[in-house]
């Protein structure tokens, strides 16, 4: 039996894998929180789908998302990233991504980790909307709004309140999978 998907998912392979197994799933361990929020600003002005396409190439270039690594880089790291065909090559994203590691970083230190700073913004407890229709679905809410003004006041970039709200929806924040998809109906 065909599995019926959110109307976004049912491009690619790649999307159907994505939304099948982690858009809109609950993800606490800190690693994979930091390669979201990498992810999705790196999507900033792009596709999605293009990131999909790159996310294999870009963990390996950035060293599994390790964000003490990350934190680390050099410029000649900064130099070698600049010039591999297999990631999103944009001085500006790259530079942010080192500096949201040493954000993400802090944040630990002050928080314990940066899963139990985030996900205190939805009580630990995941939104469930479920949209009639794709266009109902928000590109931002009040909540990425102060959520994104926080982090930037922590020091992070290129985190706007899109961005953040796809974030959350990445990383089950909130769950906006379509009421008639198979994943809201679990």
């Amino acid at each position: 039996m065909e599995r019926i998907r959110c109307d976004w998912a049912n491009g690619t392979e790649l999307e159907e894998k994505y939304h099948d197994e982690e858009w809109g799933t609950a993800e606490h361990e800190d690693q994979k929180l930091f390669e979201m929020l990498t992810l999705e600003s790196m999507q900033a002005g792009l596709s999605w789908s293009t990131i999909l396409k790159k996310r294999e190439t870009l963990t390996s270039a950035y060293d599994q998302f390790d964000y003490v690594k990350i934190a680390e880089y050099t410029q000649e790291k900064i130099d070698a990233l600049l010039v591999d065909p297999g990631i999103i090559r944009n001085k500006l994203k790259i530079n942010a991504t080192i500096n949201n590691a040493q954000a993400f970083m802090k944040i630990q230190a002050e928080y314990g980790s940066f899963d139990r700073f985030i996900w205190a913004y939805v009580d630990r407890e995941t939104i469930k909307n479920r949209w009639n229709n794709i266009k109902e679905v928000p590109s931002s809410t009040e909540l990425s709004d102060k959520i994104s003004k926080d982090l930037k006041k922590k020091g992070f970039k290129f985190l706007g309140t899109t961005t953040v709200y796809a974030f959350m929806q990445a990383t089950g924040m909130v769950d906006d999978h379509l009421a008639h998809c198979f994943k809201a109906l679990k």
